[in-house]
């Protein structure tokens, strides 16, 4: 059938009947492939009864379609895959009527039908009552049904005809008001900046920092000086490429434009379709659903949604800061991988016969030997090589040295990796935040995140399909304190939480220029532009947007943007060059080096005790109580040095003086 039709409307299609008017009764012009028919320059016109413009509608459509297309692969010839026909629009509205009328119809009960018997059904009647009193918006339109005759009534037709583009909705037809064409004859022959030339338009807007605002002055400003903004000067400046006067006029509602569940549009996008506006010049995002009813020049600014967060905030270094280089892990390896080779150095050394020499060597009928590598001698030796000073003992077997050379090769490496990370961590505050990505914000839930509600960054995170941005929308959604009424609040949030905005970018970068404690965190989640909107099938939109692309190879598009974005904004961050280390980044190493100092003192002391303990011994005198009374050292240089000292003796208990006499000083 639908081949048939289109084999007829093919006789219509040459290139001497161009310009020439065919109408199709049949509402099933828009599921019919007209691809090859678009430039044949016959002007076809239909009707549609499916209500396309609402989105509950586009959305069971949708999910029809992709039902259709797997069952059915292969569709009639000359029509286009997927698409629902309107007698299964029908089909459906139909179904859901009796359903929703019988769910409410109370008592009534259905019997078995019987073929060969004609019996009416007893509540057919009442039933039928009901079905006229049902109201309900279905797939084709408004379903409203006449009391008395049960027909339909107080539906529209979608008038459709076939463009350059693919079909458009050129009107409507109700059995109200009849034919209401809304389309705009495209203008042919005159060249449109002619047509612009001392034309005055009617600019509709919202303000919007820094896009379009109200202009600071201290006197009264009237007309079109009352607004300033980056949107203003593009406005100013496409009007003077193309010679038209113009008026600029807030939105009633101060909104950009949307769809209702009724389908009906609000803000700009209604004033253009009423026509009572020529230009929007906005920060308006195009978008397929709103180019179906308006048109958009090439878009004057590429953006997409980003993350608005806080500045990490710099620590201050501590006094043990030449420690981070290496983690506390590698830290308490290096000890063990220390000890460890002291000690199998130590049991090596002593098993293996080459490492012992004879003590007495001018004396070759002696017995003794030695071995240098005692336990402390050992973790002398593994203590020099850690330091990269080395020591006086040397290894002489085999085996030892082994153990020496792979030590030495490990902490050359370690030495030198701590040497590189040392100036990384010493001289570069390090300012890292926690988050990095969409994908990090996703995989944690400390840090809490969201959008303005029921704004168009909301909308995507709900409509978006991908994984990462569905885990999102589920946590955004969960938590009814994620979502903020409005961009302020987002950014009172960011300042003093644990909260992440996400955004528009170009939003973002002209906060983050306002308040430099926050920043924008990675790059965009999705890409997309601004646009001036104009009415359908307006004349003006091809040379908004070559004046548009003048502008932007003339560099005056950014020149814009640094203007409103950058003046009197943050600072540009100084960037980190290695700066000179101050006591609190190595003050650590003198804590170090007073401890070991401490140290070595305390351990003198304690040598020179044992020492004089083991002397007291040996000639009978305990020396219980050992006081140091004074050092004596004469002033003259060559003297020797007195030392006395007060020991108790052992049988008798009296105290006796005892005096050394130590080697004169040689400085």
């Amino acid at each position: 059938f639908f081949s048939h039709i289109l084999w007829h409307f093919t006789q219509f299609s040459t290139p001497a009947s161009a310009n020439s008017n065919k109408f199709f009764s049949q509402q099933d012009l828009y599921a019919l492939d007209l691809e090859q028919y678009r430039y044949s320059g016959v002007n076809l016109t239909g009707f549609r009864i499916l209500n396309v413009d609402n989105p509950h509608v586009s959305a069971i459509i949708d999910k029809w379609s992709m039902e259709r297309l797997q069952t059915a692969p292969k569709p009639e010839p000359g029509l286009m895959a997927g698409v629902m026909m309107t007698d299964a629009a029908l089909l459906y509205d139909a179904v859901h009527i009796v359903s929703v009328c019988y769910q409410r119809a109370p008592q009534m009960t259905v019997n078995s039908l019987q073929c060969h018997r004609h019996k009416a059904w007893r509540f057919g009647g009442r039933f039928m009552n009901f079905i006229k009193e049902a109201q309900w918006e279905g797939l084709t339109g408004r379903i409203v049904f006449n009391k008395t005759s049960g027909l339909r009534t107080d539906f529209d037709l979608d008038v459709i005809s076939l463009k350059e583009d693919g079909l458009e909705k050129v009107g409507v037809w109700s059995p109200l008001d009849g034919l209401n064409i809304t389309e705009i004859a495209r203008r042919q022959g005159p060249n449109v900046t002619d047509s612009l030339t001392n034309r005055s338009l009617v600019v509709t807007t919202v303000l919007e920092e820094p896009f379009v605002m109200f202009a600071k002055s201290n006197t009264v400003l009237s007309g079109n000086r009352r607004f300033e903004g980056y949107c203003v000067d593009l406005l100013s400046e496409v009007s003077r490429i193309l010679g038209f006067s113009y008026e600029i006029r807030l939105v009633e509602d101060g909104k950009y434009g949307a769809q209702d569940e009724k389908g009906q549009w609000n803000g700009m996008i209604r004033e253009l379709i009423d026509h009572k506006a020529d230009l929007a010049v906005a920060p308006l995002t195009i978008t397929h659903v709103r180019e179906k009813v308006i048109d958009f020049s090439k878009p004057f600014m590429t953006l997409g949604i980003s993350i608005l967060y806080r500045k990490a905030n710099g620590t201050n270094p501590s006094v043990f800061s030449f420690l981070n280089p290496l983690s506390p892990d590698i830290w308490m390896y290096i000890l063990l991988a220390y000890l460890g080779v002291s000690c199998v150095l130590f049991v090596i050394a002593r098993f293996s016969p080459y490492e012992w020499y004879d003590a007495h060597p001018c004396n070759p009928g002696s017995d003794i030997v030695e071995n240098n590598f005692t336990l402390l001698n050992s973790f002398w030796f593994g203590m020099g090589a850690l330091m990269q000073q080395g020591s006086e003992l040397m290894p002489k077997a085999l085996s030892t040295r082994i153990i020496g050379g792979i030590w030495w090769f490990f902490t050359l490496i370690i030495i030198s990796s701590y040497t590189a990370n040392l100036a990384a961590f010493l001289t570069v505050e390090r300012m890292e935040s926690p988050i990095g990505s969409a994908d990090d914000l996703a995989k944690q839930t400390k840090i809490e995140y969201g959008a303005v509600k029921d704004g168009a960054t909301m909308i995507f995170f709900k409509k978006s399909k991908i994984s990462t941005f569905e885990k999102m929308w589920a946590f955004m959604s969960s938590k009814p304190s994620a979502l903020v009424k409005n961009n302020e609040e987002g950014i009172q949030r960011a300042l003093t939480s644990d909260y992440a905005l996400l955004m528009e970018s170009t939003t973002i970068e002209y906060i983050t220029q306002r308040n430099c404690n926050l920043t924008q965190i990675g790059g965009l989640i999705d890409s997309k532009g601004y646009g001036i909107g104009t009415p359908m099938g307006s004349p003006y939109r091809d040379k908004i947007t070559i004046a548009i692309l003048q502008l932007q190879e003339e560099a005056k598009l950014h020149a814009m943007k640094e203007k409103w974005w950058r003046s009197n904004g943050c600072p540009e961050e100084e960037s980190k060059e290695a700066s000179a280390l101050g006591i609190q980044n190595i003050g650590g190493l003198f804590i170090v080096l007073a401890a070991g100092l401490i140290l070595s003192v305390f351990v003198a002391t304690v040598e020179f005790v044992y020492k004089l303990r083991k002397t007291a011994e040996r000639e009978q005198v305990l020396a219980s109580f050992v006081f140091l009374l004074s050092w004596i050292i004469p002033k003259g240089r060559g003297a020797p040095s007195i030392m006395i000292l007060l020991a108790q003796s052992q049988p008798t208990g009296e105290f006796h003086t005892v005096c050394l006499t130590l080697p004169p000083a040689s400085f």
